[in-house]
């Protein structure tokens, strides 16, 4: 927190000093009321004691408004980026006669349907219905990297305010006015729809309880104050009482909420409620796609394997020239793979290499093969072992021996298997091998897993594969369970028997068939460029589209949850060495022997007490910081997060005040009238 975050919190902070707002903390509220009685008393009553009490009161109440405003303000900046993107935007909707209204981007409905081109805005939340093109999604995500947004896939959903860069394509409006994803990113980073969650109303409730005891408890200390010739004055009873309930936690509750919000939104995820957050921190199961996820997404070529009768370069000039007008990533591996084992110079001796007169053989889902026509007559085909064979059959070519064991071989390993084949002309077709593709697990993945691992996480990993490849890939990513051949009933299944055992369950997903499974998890993360029925249906949706990011957002969650109890822990054991600087100096006049509780030595009754009533308001500043930050998260057991906690913050909390309510103590001590 520099100076300039605290100036320009300032103004909000004293704005929030309204008891309209201050009332809705209630050991906050108490603290107000004593500030309020105490400036009265100090008016009628003036003294050095009185009136210093009385300010510091109000320091508090400032203080804890400070916390709030500077966590609110951290997303004010980002909040006014966001708005630039929506402002002035027009769109062109689709009449029903085939022409083109020209419409303000506010006046959209859903089922509207707009056209955009090259270098025009997107002007609200939707689905691409016709065409691909690439979208620069910076204004959102702070990504520059361009996206592909195409119809009929996964990949369809386009978020208001971004720019498409090249191509034309029409969306489909899924949104209303006001509704969109900017929208409830600015209502997020400004805390305007921030609700209480579960765990922080019972906090609210176990810090209201522990304020009414102990105003019980000091109502009922002045009758015997005065019985034993010793009453008290108003001021510091009230002091008393501030100081003794919980108000460093209570100042703080609510900047450790916004602030684990804003650490979501830091890392481009937008939560639908805190209680998800909150659920993200205690998540036991953590359900993750293979292909993106724990793999790089695309399989790539490993490994050349020639059949008897043909040489390894004679299969890797196949393979290249057969995948050179390839544009997938499987294709461009396998040139890739040719050219590092073999060298440009061997694979370009081939005059046909020029595609420019070829024709090209697409890969289809009925064919499951691709290839190419070269102008010499030569076809080249590779693709699924079964296709090929039916491909080389249909020429009357014979299978090779052993073609069936390797391509099964390879199988087993959690590899998959491409056949590569030839045709001459006047020659049958025959089988010159096999590519190997790799799912490439990511690197570091299985030391991620063995952190949640560490965490008592349990990971499975869901995949369509065949399970002999699902349980290999399994094996070398280091998850703990496998959910192969998956389908969305099974997924489903699979969700409840863990909740059924008292599990909370995270997954992520971007396809309508993830809805389900997403909206039945404690915590569904889905991608922003997923279809809109897989948003509507998770509780959090990531921006850059980036599944591991699941991992990122169990680790915020566990933060939030551990800074709470923290700080907690903290305030309440502050009260422990308040305790010793204020009863003693009440009562030492009457009982000489409380002199002995006096350990810290403190000048005098009123210097003791003020500079606990001080020290109480000057941590709530000291812990901002923190409470923003978030108390580290080191992955490890319970147990041993308990056991640093009550080390940390208990025997700190402890320890801290007993050091500055003496330092206090040495400077107020001068004051004149505290002496």
């Amino acid at each position: 927190m520099n100076r300039q975050t605290l100036r320009s919190a300032l103004p909000d902070a004293f704005r929030k000093l309204d008891p309209r707002h201050v009332w809705r903390s209630p050991v906050i509220f108490v603290v107000w009321v004593g500030s309020v009685l105490t400036t009265v008393l100090a008016i009628l009553h003036p003294s050095t004691f009185t009136i210093a009490v009385a300010l510091w009161l109000w320091a508090t109440v400032l203080f804890a408004n400070v916390a709030e405003a500077v966590a609110e303000g951290r997303g004010k900046a980002q909040a006014a980026s966001l708005r630039a993107t929506r402002t002035g935007t027009t769109a062109r909707r689709l009449a029903k006669d085939g022409g083109e209204d020209i419409v303000a981007g506010a006046d959209l409905r859903i089922g509207d349907t707009v056209v955009v081109e090259a270098g025009e805005v997107i002007p609200g939340d939707g689905e691409v219905i016709e065409g691909v093109a690439s979208v620069d999604e910076s204004a959102v995500t702070g990504e520059s990297a361009p996206v592909i947004r195409e119809s009929g896939g996964d990949r369809s959903a386009v978020t208001g305010g971004t720019t498409v860069l090249s191509d034309r394509i029409v969306v489909r409006i899924t949104t209303r006015p006001g509704e969109s994803f900017i929208d409830r990113m600015i209502a997020l980073v400004e805390g305007a729809e921030r609700q209480r969650t579960p765990n922080e109303i019972a906090l609210t409730i176990l810090l209201t309880t522990l304020t009414i005891v102990f105003l019980v408890t000091v109502m009922a200390l002045q009758p015997f104050a005065g019985y034993s010739g010793k009453e008290q004055s108003v001021v510091v009873l009230v002091a008393l009482l501030v100081c003794l309930i919980p108000t460093t936690i209570g100042a703080l509750l609510s900047a450790i909420g916004i602030a684990g919000m804003d650490r979501l939104v830091q890392h481009n995820v937008l939560a639908m409620s805190g209680r998800a957050v909150e659920a993200a921190g205690d998540v036991s199961t953590l359900l993750l796609d293979k292909t993106g996820t724990i793999t790089l997404g695309n399989r790539r070529a490993s490994q050349l394997l020639p059949l008897p009768g043909t040489t390894e370069i004679e299969l890797g000039r196949a393979a290249y020239i057969a995948s050179l007008a390839d544009p997938t990533p499987e294709g461009r591996s396998i040139v890739d793979l040719a050219v590092s084992q073999h060298g440009p110079e061997a694979l370009g001796g081939v005059p046909e290499l020029s595609t420019t007169d070829a024709e090209l053989v697409e890969f289809s889902a009925q064919t499951r093969m691709s290839g190419i026509d070269l102008p010499s007559g030569i076809s080249l085909r590779k693709g699924a072992g079964s296709a090929i064979v039916a491909w080389v059959g249909g020429t009357g070519g014979q299978v090779p021996a052993g073609t069936t064991e390797l391509v099964d071989g390879i199988a087993a390993d959690g590899a998959t298997p491409l056949v590569v084949a030839e045709q001459r002309p006047g020659r049958p077709a025959a089988v010159l091998g096999v590519v190997r593709l790799k799912d490439i697990v990511k690197p570091g993945i299985a030391e991620r897993f063995a952190t949640l691992r560490a965490m008592g996480i349990r990971t499975v990993m869901v995949t369509g594969d065949n399970r002999l490849t699902a349980q290999a890939i399994g094996r070398e990513a280091g998850v703990d369970d496998v959910l192969a051949e998956a389908t969305p009933e099974e997924k489903m299944r699979l969700i409840r028997t863990e909740q059924e055992g008292g599990r909370l369950v995270a997954m992520t997903g971007d396809g309508t068939n993830d809805a389900p499974a997403l909206a039945q998890a404690d915590v569904g993360v889905a991608m922003n460029s997923g279809t809109s029925a897989a948003k509507e249906a998770g509780n959090m949706v990531d921006l850059d589209s980036d599944p591991t990011k699941l991992i990122d957002i169990v680790g915020i969650g566990k933060q939030l949850l551990i800074t709470r109890g923290a700080l907690t822990t903290f305030s309440v054991a502050n009260d422990v060495a308040k305790y010793f600087a204020i009863i003693p100096a009440m009562f030492v006049g009457v009982f000489p022997g409380l002199s002995a509780l006096n350990i810290m030595r403190l000048a005098s009754p009123d210097s003791a007490i003020l500079s606990a009533v001080i020290f109480n308001a000057l941590i709530i500043i000291a812990l901002i910081p923190l409470a923003l930050k978030g108390v580290r998260y080191i992955p490890s057991g319970a147990e041993a997060l308990l056991r640093r906690n009550i080390l940390v913050y208990g025997l700190g909390g402890i320890v801290t005040p007993f050091v500055g309510i003496k330092l206090i103590d040495l400077f107020v001590s001068h004051l004149p009238g505290l002496s």
